[in-house]
């Protein structure tokens, strides 16, 4: 009898619990010592760990096994080496020592490095991250590491998440010793990733040069049925697709991600998986590895899987919405109000504290969140807009405006309803949901909705961290100043009405969608960064540098490196668009134009043949120059050396160039006989499944 899914929860996760059973007790507890940050592992401990996860491994059918890490690239690298050596008698041994597990070598100068590495000095190394448990994946034991230069300098997105989490537990941690939680010797960010995407036919995503190599649809006229049917949300999920989520969540599970949650998204062919909490590198971890397992099992299914932030114009795209916590090693959630806000001053100084980082760091945020393709979702279709801001709901923000009022404090007063007389009366929630929010609270948690979904989350957390860190730090020391003077409370409320006056401005509860909004925001001071470009060198900018070297999270140098990085991924980005897009056109829809047009040509009794005859020679000259137009200016491109110019050159006249093509396109693609027309239309990718 085969087992049940549920029964194979874990079963190549190299968990606590293997750990617990596989290991001499006492390498377990020296393991678990230096988990906590007590320790560093000694060679003994790494041996004993090593001999334990290569025979663990090698029972599941391992063969091979690799360090596995997270380049600059925004994906995972990996390269495998084989248990397997020859012994002195000639015969096959599987091997596989502390020192294996411990640090591997690879090229560094071949990655996104920025600089750091030039090929001539390629040496780069990954060392293991004891905190994320090892895994199994086609018979590969993979195991999580960091990513360093032969210097010592990052190289991934791992190594920084962890300093990020390492300085924000220590400054969280200061601040409760402060408010007398003298038990919390750790503070851990939790984070839930959800993660949209959208399936398509895979023959139908083959047939389309621009899904295949950008990702997204450069052309296409929108179908006469589009998601303001509203009968897709939540709606019944086809059998193809649920043959589909089935298998992603065993392959999870088999991981020990707790895949908890799929449903219809808003946009045809759109959905979304939800798995628990973890902490924020494992959920990191997770996520990355849940993007690869929907990848590859759609194809498995004949579908491809579509991770860019907006693969069709004109319907919802596709975000990593981030949902974020901070737990203590003692089991509090610092963002849960209980059931009295207002005497909660872990609560009340821990939102505040983030009021103030949003605020004095929103470039950064923008910046973190974002990439190429966020550029075309933001600002509509659920997708929040590019200005940063809170919203706290009504109950919260009132608090907080009675305490900096010094008003006598409203408590909560628990309000219930029930929607059916059958039901007993259930609490009301405190706050409502914005999702035209960036950064909202959504009750016990807060949902960072910009980031876009193909991005890796470790960037947007780990400035999330780090500049949470340093606004604790700051009301830490005004907190310990009044603690000499007040009592907690009156200590606690003092600091929060001085953080509330300065950064008040940077709260907002109304529709980010609405043009009042770009203009209210703009007189509170609040930047508004339309493209990925514009805000990538927030990252060097000198109250940036001072934050991250403050906190030991980045060098200058490494900063400018990601920067250069950045600006190198956005160029490339665009210019495989104008490439793409360019081939399409010479190649498949001009000719088919021309094919249209012949038989009208022919027919030149029929008026209707005569308006065809001029409708589509009029669209062919039209996307004809529009096309030729694009290829002059990316040759005038490549003459600008500067990154930073050449981005913005490529979003200020490149991109505009690409909208203008698309629009002659659509306009053709109106007209043209269906028989004809080349590559599958959004009306034969978007309403195929059952």
């Amino acid at each position: 009898m085969s087992k049940h899914p549920f029964e194979l929860f874990g079963k190549y996760l190299f968990s606590d619990a293997v750990m617990k059973e596989r290991l001499p007790h006492p390498i377990y507890l020296r393991f678990k010592t230096s988990l906590k940050h007590e320790t560093q592992l000694d060679q003994k401990t790494a041996e004993a760990i090593a001999h334990a996860m290569k025979t663990w491994a090698i029972d599941l059918g391992a063969t091979h096994y690799s360090h596995w890490f997270q380049p600059m690239t925004g994906a995972t690298a990996e390269k495998h080496d084989a248990f397997l050596e020859p012994g002195e008698d000639g015969l096959p041994l599987a091997r596989f020592s502390g020192k294996s597990l411990i640090k591997g070598e690879t090229d560094g100068s071949s990655f996104p490095n920025g600089g750091l590495r030039a090929t001539f000095e390629a040496r780069g190394y990954t060392y293991w991250d004891i905190s994320s448990p090892a895994f199994i994946r086609d018979n590969v034991l993979c195991i999580p590491t960091v990513f360093v230069s032969y210097n010592g300098d990052t190289l991934d997105k791992k190594a920084p998440l962890l300093k990020s989490m390492d300085v924000l537990s220590k400054q969280a941690t200061r601040v409760l010793h402060l408010l007398n939680d003298k038990d919390v010797k750790r503070v851990t960010p939790s984070l839930g990733l959800e993660q949209e995407y959208f399936l398509v036919d895979e023959a139908h995503f083959k047939a389309r040069l621009d899904l295949l190599l950008t990702g997204r649809t450069l052309i296409g006229q929108f179908p006469p049925k589009g998601q303001d049917s509203e009968d897709h949300y939540f709606g019944s999920i086809p059998s193809r697709i649920k043959s589909f989520m089935e298998e992603v969540n065993l392959e999870c599970w088999k991981l020990g991600i707790y895949s908890r949650v799929e449903h219809n998204e808003v946009a045809f062919n759109q959905f979304e998986i939800v798995p628990v909490f973890a902490a924020t590198h494992i959920a990191v971890d997770q996520n990355q590895l849940m993007m690869d397992i929907l990848k590859k099992t759609a194809k498995k299914h004949g579908l491809a899987c579509l991770l860019h932030e907006k693969p069709f114009a004109g319907i919802n795209g596709s975000g990593k919405h981030n949902n974020w916590s901070l737990m203590t090693d003692t089991g509090v959630n610092l963002y849960d109000p209980g059931d009295t806000p207002e005497e909660n001053l872990r609560f009340l100084m821990f939102v505040v504290s983030l009021v103030k980082a949003v605020d004095q760091y929103p470039e950064l945020l923008r910046m973190a969140a974002s990439g190429p393709g966020n550029d075309h979702r933001l600002g509509a279709n659920e997708a929040p807009p590019a200005i940063i801001s809170v919203y706290l709901g009504s109950m919260l923000e009132n608090l907080l405006n009675e305490i900096e009022a010094g008003l006598g404090l409203t408590a909560n007063d628990n309000n219930t309803h029930s929607p059916l007389s059958t039901l007993k009366a259930l609490p009301k929630e405190l706050s409502d949901r914005n999702r035209t929010s960036p950064f909202a609270f959504t009750g016990t948690k807060f949902e960072f909705r910009m980031v876009g979904s193909s991005r890796s989350a470790a960037s947007a957390n780990i400035v999330l961290n780090t500049i949470l860190a340093d606004s604790l730090l700051e009301m830490g020391d005004h907190l310990e100043k009044h603690l000499e003077t007040m009592d907690e409370k009156t200590a606690v409320y003092a600091v929060c009405t001085k953080i509330m006056q300065e950064h008040r401005r940077v709260l907002f509860s109304g529709d980010g969608y609405a043009e009042a909004w770009v203009h209210e925001a703009k007189k509170r001071g609040l930047p508004n960064i339309t493209s990925f470009t514009e805000s990538i060198d927030s990252l060097i900018e000198p109250k940036a540098v001072t934050l991250f070297e403050k906190h030991g999270v980045y060098h200058e140098h490494e900063l400018v490196a990601r920067a250069e990085i950045l600006h190198e991924q956005f160029i490339r980005a665009i210019k495989f668009e104008a490439k793409t897009l360019i081939d399409m056109i010479r190649k498949q829809i001009l000719p088919a134009a021309v094919l249209d047009l012949l038989p009208y040509q022919q027919a030149t009794a029929s008026a209707y043949a005569k308006k065809m005859v001029s409708q589509l020679s009029d669209g062919i000259d039209c996307l004809d120059e529009a096309v030729t137009v694009l290829e002059g200016l990316i040759e005038e491109g490549y003459l600008i050396a500067n990154h930073r110019e050449k981005g913005m050159y490529l979003h200020q006249i490149v991109r505009p160039q690409l909208n203008a093509i698309r629009k002659c396109a659509d306009a053709l693609e109106a007209i043209m006989n269906k028989l004809t027309y080349p590559i599958p239309t959004y009306s034969d990718i978007l309403f195929n499944f059952d």
